[in-house]
């Protein structure tokens, strides 16, 4: 269990300092096999969707788990895979340095430049945003890939070692490609979006209770997190986003949600807090939230991994 407690901080750190690996990304290689498998195997019902979504996910969880095996009696060598492992799967620095660079094109006034940044970030047409509609998206993305990226990850690391891990971020990755409620994967995307709800029940009221107690961090209100989360995530149409977002905009002491298109389709999103609309310095206090958040995270991973009796 220490070696899995060591591991997970080691990566986590890793990730921190360099942020994702520059070349061979395996979540990379994952989405490419994902995607010939899925040219393959489409139909549209849900029968097939599962069936994809469990050869994907089953395989990467059992040669996870294969692999910490093989360490069984090489701590070092399983810390080590923990950490390259945690390192690929997590992705807190990318996140931070994506709504940054957002940050620093509307602080220079350049609208366009912001739009297209912000594509990396959200699956919406920034196209008619203005830099209010730009901050809304980049903070309520910034809140809900926390958890989405990095406590997740880090609670299934401690619970499944690496297993969990690349689990955990195929099933994700399987909801980032076939999970939207598109035409072609209303049915077959269906499975890969439910099971990514259920991974990401626990680790989305975690970041929300953390978002809550370290408000203060970024000047904002423990109080205000918690009437927002309580008050407003119900509304929200994804369970987990709600709770983050919800917290997120209570500690910064704004109001997200509002109307989002996503190509043909427009989605009008409720109000999440009862604050100001965010602005362009928000992003910056939603960064460093979510890098509080990352951090707890971290911690109350490495505490799980350490008192967990099973044996890994």
């Amino acid at each position: 269990m220490r070696s899995r407690a060591i591991g997970l901080v080691l990566g986590f750190s890793a990730d921190r300092l360099l942020g994702d690996p520059p070349r061979f990304h395996p979540v990379a290689g994952f989405g490419a096999l994902a995607g010939r498998l899925e040219r393959q195997m489409w139909a549209d019902d849900r029968a097939t969707g599962a069936t994809f979504t469990v050869l994907l996910v089953g395989s990467t969880c059992a040669a996870g788990a294969a692999a910490e095996r093989l360490t069984q009696e090489h701590p070092v060598a399983r810390t080590l895979l923990i950490a390259a492992t945690t390192w690929a799967v997590v992705g807190g620095r990318s996140l931070s340095r994506e709504a940054g660079h957002v940050h620093a094109w509307l602080d220079a006034g350049n609208l366009p430049g912001a739009r297209q940044q912000l594509t990396h970030l959200v699956g919406r047409d920034p196209s008619g945003l203005d830099a209010a509609g730009i901050a809304r998206a980049t903070v309520e993305s910034v809140a809900e890939n926390t958890s989405d990226a990095v406590v997740a990850p880090l609670l299934a690391g401690a619970v499944g070692g690496i297993g969990g891990l690349v689990a955990y971020r195929a099933a994700n990755t399987l909801d980032a490609m076939v999970g939207h409620r598109s035409d072609r994967y209303r049915s077959f995307g269906w499975a890969s979006a439910r099971l990514d709800d259920v991974l990401n029940l626990a680790p989305a009221r975690l970041s929300a209770l953390l978002a809550a107690a370290l408000a203060p961090v970024v000047g904002g209100s423990t109080d205000g997190a918690m009437t927002a989360w309580t008050r407003d995530a119900r509304r929200h149409p994804s369970p987990n986003a709600g709770p983050v977002e919800a917290a997120f905009a209570g500690a910064l002491g704004v109001q997200l949600g509002g109307t989002n298109v996503y190509g043909d389709r427009v989605e009008h999103r409720p109000r999440l807090g009862s604050g100001r609309p965010p602005d362009v310095a928000d992003i910056a206090r939603a960064v460093r939230l979510g890098d509080a958040v990352g951090a707890g995270a971290l911690g109350v991973s490495a505490l799980i991994a350490l008192h967990r009796r099973s044996n890994p």
